[in-house]
């Protein structure tokens, strides 16, 4: 397996396995199904944007910036997807390891997680890379019509 940065060409295999997690699933609150063309902009505009391939994309992790304004801008906020045959594989973690890496690298110091409530595998694997949860924001998130809690966890890199 490597894990390597994405480019604007691999926006089409990222969207097709992030579509399906945002169509189907609570594991994030957004209903709008990512684009090539957004993809392709994001994978530029994102600090990091990694892929896990081994005959196919795995799984990705990117982060940027937690909240705009200079005050936040050694504070990021990432998304890991990985691939539903994947799981349970160590992928998350190595692509983790490799994001907080790269955050540090570029001089980050803590790292946010958001995670809905309605993904306690998502939870519990933050907790084992090391986060805490540092809030509960109860009925932020609106899906599937019904209100959902999300969960903040940190980790200071």
């Amino acid at each position: 397996m490597i894990i390597r940065q994405a480019q604007p060409e691999d926006a089409e295999a990222i969207a097709a396995l992030w579509n399906p997690v945002i169509r189907d699933t609570a594991i994030t609150f957004n209903s709008t199904q990512k684009t090539v063309e957004g993809l392709s902009a994001e994978i530029s505009s994102r600090h990091a944007f990694l892929l896990a391939e081994e005959g196919g994309l795995m799984g990705f992790a990117s982060y940027g910036q937690f909240r705009g304004g200079v005050g936040y801008a050694r504070t990021g906020e990432h998304t890991i997807i990985l691939s539903p045959g994947t799981r349970g594989r160590g992928i998350g973690r190595l692509l983790m390891q490799a994001l907080e890496d790269h955050a540090r690298e570029a001089g980050f110091h803590s790292m946010i997680a958001g995670v809905s409530g309605e993904n306690p595998g998502g939870i519990a694997f933050h907790e084992r890379m090391g986060y805490a949860q540092v809030a509960v924001l109860p009925q932020v998130g609106w899906k599937f019509g019904r209100w959902m809690d999300l969960i903040l966890l940190q980790k200071l890199l």
